[in-house]
């Protein structure tokens, strides 16, 4: 996909737009909702100054280690979006970059390995069902001097998963509840860390769809939408996976997702494929019909009632929800409608958890930073329970937690509520 020499630094291939790049005026709204200034505090760990940097390598000879440290120190939040008043498009002036530092920039061959075998195996759910078995005895390991090694955080973060995830499989379609009105079809997407290490959560939000008057189609196939790799700069892997994404859900009106990160990077395909005559129009109509969950439910009356859950719940916002999507009011809505739960917010919610795809697995230091001071925060609030709509910020948040406190994605707790059981 790289082209001829543009900046030079920046290949041909869609370079950080210098349109977009004058738009920001350098007025430091960003700073304190950064993530990886209020770790690094230095400039060019900044939005603005990353900006700098991208102007920069319109000019520079070339792609220097010292930028590509910047910009890989980046979590891809877009607080900064959120923040900045002048409206600047950091979101999609850091896709630009990404793919130009994976074509062009100076990576070690073991930095280069490694990123590609967290793609080989997070992106492939068969390869993560294998892996079940040994999860928890990777979970022991992370209590050995293996925890000081680069797989130190990969064994840290692995969740507790019954030996049932490695074969249990959501149905092709699930009718509606009986007795409630039915609204249609809607298309699910499994994801792929999802269905296998938080399938409970995937039952859970097929359970309340259906008893809100859905028809839940959820296909096996394809596999993985692309986001771990699009929003790493692996735009031609991300490709890929869009497509076959695309295909296999173009017949339907609805599509509903449950992770963050999966959500934000489906309504990004009209982006990713801007400049493909083929697959453009296609991207963009596929792309405009992608709900998260939390939008799906609160766009329609409750028809199942909701039975009391007696708890204290501290939401927190996933940055590819709250920033990339905008979807802040849904799942507070969704959760405030349950009796006798009550819901608290904790300091500083714009703030990163930490986890941002892949970075705290190749950042774990600072992610490590990241993580807990946003589990020190929803603490405060002195809430029984935490509420977080994707699995990356799960893991992350009690990855850090002091004490143990669970982590439920909301549709977990609402589907609580509707069957009248416990939460587990």
């Amino acid at each position: 996909m790289s082209g001829g020499q543009h900046g030079p630094a920046w290949d041909s291939h869609r370079p950080p737009d210098p349109e977009l790049i004058k738009d920001c005026v350098h007025c430091g709204f960003c700073l304190t909702t950064c993530p990886s200034y209020n770790v690094f505090g230095t400039e060019m760990d900044s939005p603005r100054g990353r900006i700098v940097l991208m102007r920069v390598g319109h000019d520079e000879p070339a792609i220097s280690p010292q930028m590509v440290e910047h910009f890989d120190n980046c979590l891809g939040c877009m607080a900064c979006v959120t923040a900045c008043p002048s409206g600047v498009q950091y979101d999609r002036l850091i896709e630009q970059v990404r793919p130009q530092l994976e074509r062009n920039g100076p990576r070690t061959r073991r930095e280069k390995w490694f990123r590609g075998a967290v793609f080989a195996l997070f992106t492939h759910p068969g390869r993560l069902r294998a892996m079940v078995p040994g999860v928890a005895i990777g979970r022991l390991l992370a209590r050995t001097p293996l925890r000081r090694t680069r797989l130190g955080p990969l064994l840290t973060l692995a969740p507790p998963v019954p030996l049932s995830a490695a074969v249990s499989r959501l149905p092709a379609v699930t009718k509606p509840a009986a007795g409630v009105s039915p609204r249609g079809k809607v298309a699910f997407l499994q994801g792929c860390l999802q269905r296998v290490f938080f399938g409970d959560v995937n039952a859970a939000t097929v359970r309340v769809l259906a008893a809100e008057g859905w028809e839940v189609h959820a296909p096996r196939k394809p596999r993985c939408c692309g986001a771990l790799p699009l929003h790493s700069g692996y735009e031609e892997t991300a490709a890929a996976s869009a497509k076959e994404v695309i295909a296999a859900y173009e017949g339907y009106d609805t599509i509903a997702v449950n992770v963050a990160g999966c959500g934000s990077a489906m309504k990004e395909y009209g982006h990713l494929f801007a400049d493909d005559p083929q697959w453009r129009e296609r991207a963009a109509a596929f792309s405009a019909k992608v709900r998260d969950i939390h939008e799906v439910l609160a766009a329609h009356p409750a028809q199942a009632p909701r039975h009391p859950l007696p708890m204290t719940v501290a939401y927190h916002d996933a940055c590819h929800l709250a920033h990339a999507q905008k979807v802040r009011r849904e799942p507070r809505e969704l959760l405030g409608a349950v009796p006798e739960l009550t819901l608290v917010e904790p300091r500083e919610w714009e703030l990163c958890c930490g986890s941002a795809g892949i970075w705290n697995l190749t950042k774990p230091a600072a992610a490590a930073e990241l993580g807990k001071r946003k589990a020190d925060n929803l603490l405060a609030t002195g809430a029984t329970a935490i509420a977080a709509a994707n699995p990356g910020c799960a893991l992350q948040i009690t990855a850090h937690l002091p004490r143990p406190i669970p982590v439920y994605h909301p549709m977990t707790l609402l589907d609580a509520s509707i069957r009248g059981a416990a939460v587990r």
